[in-house]
């Protein structure tokens, strides 16, 4: 058995569907896992924050434009005007969702992950039944039912062991050469929808591969392997052509837009080698994380966006207490904040976090609890391994610096957007 993963920019269109077509065209006893097309995602967030406002309209409005995307795509792969009976009924129980929920605010992880998981339900529908149109006989797997998960929202972890017969139970009941199924969505004990965190579909794939016992997985991008940068920023990227597991999990946390964080543990837990590959052109041989591999001789820079840097002193210069730390992160998670990077001193505690929603809630707690906070936002993490003396005198120094920590290694700057 493989893996195969494939993004939502490798799926946005027609075309992208045929090239996945291309790609699994002579294998057998695969894999697929499949994310939601092109920005179906952020619409589908669009839809959840119409029902925060209570405008149904406005989600209406975007369910409306989103059918109209995903029929277009349909109506270019078979050639002309088609319906999709089971795509159809997705989309009316997503505008029963928008009509007729009663939204409360202490729900609403539970209906973001309820409306979002319709972006992975439609995208595997349509490429199943159009691989089977098209003659590749495949099988549809509903990973609502088979990956179990904790009961957390948004960002859910999956009980591998749990998952195990569910999973091979769901493949023996229907036997095909193909399996295509979603990332990003399980199912909670109570029997309801979660995600796994933005780009979850990667760990989704390494659970399936843990679970299969597959010989490799592969995951499909529109670039020709993992980059030492975001060649959007840093025009000279260079490809690497190998990264032990190890690596991949610290440049993961450190923001970097190779796997998701998550992935690499089911993977390495049964030494299954994971391929970064070129979705344009099958091939390239990309870029294999294994558990070993050569070193990597180039520095590698991770810009992670979208941060606030939250600066915390105890109103009676006892900071260095451990009882304070503890009082602090039981707080960010009773608000499921996450920390990138933390930096202290005597009576001082830095933390650089994602821009979320409970942010604000989380330092109203924190100052109830005795602490003065300050919040700084439009800040981004840069993390540099393998920095060199250019490379720290340019992104090191200056005035939109906030913190700057450093190993032998590894430099990471926390600095005004």
């Amino acid at each position: 058995m493989k893996v195969y993963k494939f993004g939502g920019a490798s799926v946005r269109n027609a075309e992208g569907v045929r090239n996945l077509r291309k790609i699994i065209d002579d294998e057998r006893n695969l894999f697929i896992v499949v994310s939601a097309m092109g920005k179906t995602t952020n619409a589908l967030e669009r839809v959840f924050g119409g029902l925060q406002r209570g405008d149904r309209a406005a989600s209406l409005a975007t369910i409306g434009e989103l059918r109209e995307y995903h029929a277009a795509i349909v109506g270019e792969l078979w050639h002309g005007p088609k319906r999709l009976d089971r795509v159809e009924a997705l989309f009316g129980e997503l505008e029963t969702i928008a009509n007729e929920t009663v939204y409360r605010p202490e729900d609403a992880e539970l209906w973001y992950d309820a409306i979002v998981s319709y972006g992975e339900l439609v995208s595997t529908t349509i490429i199943s039944e159009y691989l089977n149109y098209a003659g590749v006989t495949n099988a549809w797997i509903d990973m609502r039912r088979c990956l179990l998960t904790e009961q957390r929202h948004k960002d859910a972890g999956v009980d591998i062991e749990a998952s195990a017969p569910r999973l091979r139970a769901a493949l023996e009941a229907r036997p095909a050469p193909v399996y295509v199924g979603q990332g990003f969505i399980g199912g909670a004990p109570d029997g309801t929808t979660t995600t796994l965190g933005r780009e979850g579909s990667d760990y989704s794939a390494a659970v399936a591969a843990h679970i299969l016992d597959a010989e490799s997985m592969s995951v499909w991008k529109d670039v020709d392997g993992v980059l030492n940068a975001d060649p959007k920023i840093f025009p000279d990227a260079e490809q690497i052509a190998e990264l032990n597991y190890l690596d991949t999990i610290e440049l993961a946390y450190s923001g970097a837009q190779i796997i998701h964080p998550k992935t690499i543990k089911p993977l390495q837990n049964k030494n299954i080698p994971l391929y970064v590959r070129p979705f344009g052109d099958k091939r390239k041989p990309g870029t294999v994380i294994r558990g070993m591999s050569a070193p990597v001789q180039v520095p590698i820079l991770i810009l992670k966006k979208d941060q606030v840097l939250l600066t915390i002193r105890s109103r009676d210069f006892s900071f260095v207490l451990e009882e304070k730390f503890a009082t602090i992160f039981a707080l960010l998670e009773r608000f499921r904040i996450k920390t990138n990077l933390i930096h202290n001193s005597a009576v001082n505690l830095s933390l650089c976090i994602d821009r979320t929603w409970h942010i604000d809630e989380a330092v109203v707690a924190l100052r109830d609890a005795g602490f003065d906070v300050m919040k700084a936002e439009q800040m981004e993490l840069l993390t540099i391994r393998g920095y060199t003396e250019a490379l720290w005198n340019k992104y090191a120094r200056g005035p939109r610096i906030f913190v700057c920590q450093s190993t032998q290694a590894t430099v990471r700057i926390v600095r005004k957007a």
